[in-house]
């Protein structure tokens, strides 16, 4: 399979790993670290596995659509932790790429 096929997939993930390791960052710097714990976990998970998505689409892999479910479901997880913190921007920006890559990941995985 051609992985221009996957672009918009492909750009959904690294716009979300770009927000994930921004927010991880950002949250690090806030006051109360501890509260942030759980979105810094997830940012993480988040980012990881949008970097392994993005390399099984541009090699074409067999485990690409499989692989991009599981991806859609973290950043589904990512994005809901994200918007719990509604007075951070930092939080906000990521949750919406988080929403946006799960929702290019899950047409990815049905395709």
């Amino acid at each position: 399979m051609s992985h221009e096929k996957y672009q918009a997939c492909i750009e959904s993930c690294n716009s979300c790993i770009v927000e994930c390791e921004h927010c991880t960052t950002a949250c690090l710097n806030e006051n109360d670290i501890k509260r942030m714990a759980r979105c810094i976990q997830l940012d993480r998970d988040c980012a990881d596995i949008c970097r392994m998505a993005v390399a099984l689409m541009a090699r074409g892999s067999e485990f690409a659509a499989r692989f991009c479910a599981l991806c859609a479901e973290i950043c589904q997880a990512c994005g809901d932790e994200c918007a719990k913190h509604k007075e951070m921007e930092h939080c906000q920006r990521c949750a919406e790429a988080c929403y946006r890559c799960a929702k290019e990941c899950q047409k990815m995985a049905k395709a």
